[in-house]
C-alpha cells in the first residue's frame, strides 16, 4: 500500500468512528448524545451498538450503584480499532464502586477514570482473613475476569477493598500508568487487600509505569501470587514505583516461567521473585533500584540477575540525588517522577531533560492527592526545576502544557 493511500484509509477509519456520551443521570433509552447521554450500566455492558473504533465519553460526575457496585464491561473492539472508554476532556469521572471486565470483551482501552468506594472502613473488624463474613463494605476496584488484549491506562484507584484483581481469564492485558493507593482494610491478623493481585497462564500480562502504595502492613503492592493450583507465568513488570509499604511479590506454589521484572523503583518495599514452589523455570530481574528493602530470587533454574542496586536500611548512600523521569507512552503531557534524595536536601534540582522543555507549564501532584492542589507548579525556564523533598524519597505525577514565555 502506498503511503498516500495508507493515510487516506487511516483518516477514513477515524472519520467513521462514533463518539457516544455517558452521564451520571443518563438513561438506556437516550440516544447517547452529550445532551441526552446513556447510563453507564447499559453503555459498558454492551446494550448499545458501540462499534470498534468508537469512544464512550463519560461526562463529569459520580457513577454509583448499590448493592451490585461493580459495573460489568462487555465491549468488543479490534486490534486496529479499539473501543475507548474515557472521561470528557478536563472532566473528573468517578466510579464509586468498581468495574468488572467480562467475556467477550476485547481490545477495550479504559482511560483516566477514578475508581473508589465511598463507604468508610469500619473502625473495628472482629475477624481476620480475606473475606470476613461480617465485613460487608463493597469490594469495588478494577476486576478483570475474561477479556483479551485490553488496556487500562492512567486510572486512579483508591479506598477500595482491593485496587486491581487481574485473573487468569484475562489474557494479554496491559495495566499502564495507574496510581493505586490507600486500598484494603485492617483486621486483627494483619492488613488485607492489595494494590494489584494477579494470576496468569497464557499470553503476556504487562504491568508498567504504575505508582503503588499500601495503607496497611501485611498487604502487597504487587501480589502476583497463588497456591499450588494457581498459575503465575508470563509477566512483564517494568518501571513501576512502589513505596512506603507493601511487599512486591511475583511467585506461587506452582512453578513459574517467563517472568521479567525490569527497571522498577522501590522504597521501603522489598522484592521477592519466587514463592514456595519447589522449582521455577526462568526469570529476568534487571535494573531495579530497591532502597530500605531487599531482593530475593527463589529456586529458579535460569535467572538473569544484573544491574540491580540494593541499598538496605542504614547502608551507605551515594552522594547527591537520583532523579528518574518515567514519561507516559500514551500521553506526551504526563510523566511519573521519582526522586531519591540521598543527601536529605530540602530541595532537589530536577533536570528538565527527559520530560520538560523551555516554556512548559508544569504541575507536580502527590499521587495520593492526584485530584488536589499541585505540590509545585510553575514555568520551566531553563535546564531544570526545583522540587521540595521531605525525606529520602518522593514521587509525583507530573503534567505539562506548553505556554508562550514573555
Amino acid at each position: 500500500m502506498s503511503r498516500p493511500l495508507a493515510i487516506i484509509v487511516a483518516l477514513a477509519a477515524v472519520a467513521s468512528a462514533a463518539e457516544w456520551y455517558v452521564g451520571p443521570g443518563g438513561a438506556a433509552a437516550n440516544p447517547g448524545s452529550r445532551e441526552f447521554p446513556w447510563d453507564i450500566e447499559s453503555a459498558l455492558d454492551g446494550k448499545h451498538k458501540v462499534a470498534p473504533g468508537d469512544t464512550l465519553t463519560l461526562l463529569a460526575g459520580t457513577y454509583k450503584r448499590r448493592p451490585k457496585e461493580q459495573f460489568d464491561v462487555r465491549l468488543v473492539g479490534t486490534t486496529e480499532k479499539p473501543i475507548h472508554v474515557r472521561p470528557a476532556p478536563g472532566a473528573r469521572a468517578t466510579i464509586d464502586g468498581g468495574l468488572a471486565v467480562q467475556t467477550p470483551s476485547a481490545h477495550v482501552w479504559i482511560w483516566d477514570l477514578e475508581i473508589m468506594v465511598s463507604e468508610p472502613n469500619p473502625e473495628k473488624i472482629a475477624a481476620g482473613g480475606s473475606h470476613p463474613k461480617e465485613f460487608d463494605r463493597p469490594w469495588g476496584g478494577l476486576n478483570m475476569f475474561g477479556s483479551k488484549n485490553c488496556k487500562y491506562i492512567h486510572l486512579a484507584i483508591h479506598d477500595t477493598r482491593q485496587g486491581i484483581s487481574c485473573w487468569k481469564g484475562e489474557t494479554d492485558c496491559e495495566i499502564y500508568g495507574c496510581v493505586i493507593y490507600d486500598n484494603g482494610w485492617l483486621a486483627p491478623d494483619r492488613g488485607h487487600g492489595h494494590c494489584i493481585y494477579t494470576q496468569n497462564k497464557d499470553g503476556i500480562k504487562t504491568i508498567s509505569n504504575c505508582i503503588l502504595t499500601c495503607r496497611y502492613n501485611g498487604t502487597y503492592t504487587m501480589h502476583a501470587y497463588g497456591s499450588k493450583a494457581a498459575d503465575v507465568d508470563n509477566y512483564l513488570i517494568t518501571e513501576n514505583i512502589a513505596y512506603e509499604r507493601g511487599q512486591f511479590l511475583v511467585g506461587s506454589g506452582r512453578p513459574s516461567h517467563n517472568i521479567r521484572v525490569v527497571g522498577n523503583l522501590l522504597h521501603n518495599v522489598s522484592m521477592q521473585i519466587g514463592y514456595n514452589a519447589p522449582e521455577n523455570e526462568d526469570c529476568e530481574v534487571r535494573d531495579n533500584l530497591i532502597v530500605n528493602g531487599g531482593l530475593s530470587i527463589n529456586k529458579y533454574k535460569k535467572s538473569g540477575n544484573e544491574g540491580n542496586l540494593i541499598l538496605a536500611k542504614g547502608a551507605k548512600r551515594p552522594a547527591g540525588a537520583k532523579v528518574v523521569w518515567l514519561p507516559s507512552k500514551y500521553d506526551t503531557n504526563r510523566a511519573h517522577l521519582a526522586i531519591y534524595n540521598w543527601d536529605g536536601a530540602k530541595e532537589v534540582q530536577v533536570p528538565a531533560k527527559g520530560f520538560l522543555s523551555m516554556g512548559d507549564l508544569f504541575r507536580l501532584r502527590n499521587p495520593k492527592a492526584i485530584f488536589g492542589k499541585p505540590v509545585v507548579e510553575g514555568l520551566c525556564r531553563g535546564e531544570g526545576i526545583s522540587v521540595p523533598v521531605n525525606g529520602e524519597f518522593a514521587v509525583f505525577v507530573v503534567t505539562k502544557e506548553a505556554v508562550m514565555l514573555k
